[in-house]
Formats: structure tokens, sequence, C-alpha cells
């Protein structure tokens, strides 16, 4: 079992930046490869980010190329998705999840509680 807490979420205007936070415990960090997910009101859960185990390896969907940065800490037992130049279409919460496949698309195991991102215009 892993647990993931995340954190980081607030209100921000648009063009502004926030790091969101996911912190992991109960299984071995590194044998996870972690996703970002978000879902914004009435609309389905989407992908937003990934990143492999080693961190060699991370994923975007196309909205967020060149904006947001998903990285890991594996020493922390963390994952970070820092978010820049944000748009009021990127309001959602944010879900981290953990994956033990090691290729894409995966499905993802275990699943954080979420954090509130808000970005006004």
């Amino acid at each position: 079992q892993v647990q993931l807490v995340e954190s980081g979420g607030g209100l921000v205007q648009a063009g502004g930046s926030l790091r969101l936070s996911c912190a992991a415990s109960g299984r071995t960090f590194s044998n996870y490869a972690m996703g970002w997910f978000r879902q914004a009101p009435g609309k389905e859960r989407e992908f937003v980010a990934d990143i492999s185990r080693s961190g060699s390896n991370t994923y975007y969907t196309e909205s967020v190329k060149g904006r947001f940065t998903i990285s890991r800490d594996n020493a922390k037992n963390t994952v970070y998705l820092q978010m820049n130049s944000l748009k009021p279409e990127d309001t959602a919460v944010y879900y981290c999840a953990a994956s033990r496949q090691y290729a894409m698309p995966r499905e993802y195991d275990y699943w954080g509680q979420g954090t509130q991102v808000t970005v006004s215009s």
C-alpha cells in the first residue's frame, strides 16, 4: 500500500506560478512511476504529467507542455509539479498517483486525495 498526500494548491492570478508536492509513504517510492492528474468541475479527470521511476523520462499532456514541469526526489519520497504561466483553464483539483507499470500509458494503482488549484483571470 502506498499513501499519497498532495499539498501546495491555492488561489493564484493568471500568469502566476504554483508548485504542487506529493509526499509518498508505505512502500519503496523509487519502485513507482508517478503521475499528476486533474479534474475540473463538470469534467472528467485528465492526465497532466508523468515521470518514470528514476526521473529520466517525463511525459506531458499537450496543453501544459512548456509551462509545467514534473520532477521527483526519491530521497525525499516526493514528486513535484511546477506550474508556471497558469491560465484560468488550469483550475481543477490536482491528484498525484503511483504506478507499478513500466510502459506508458500506465494504469495507476494508488491515488492521493487531491489539492485545489484555482486560477483567477
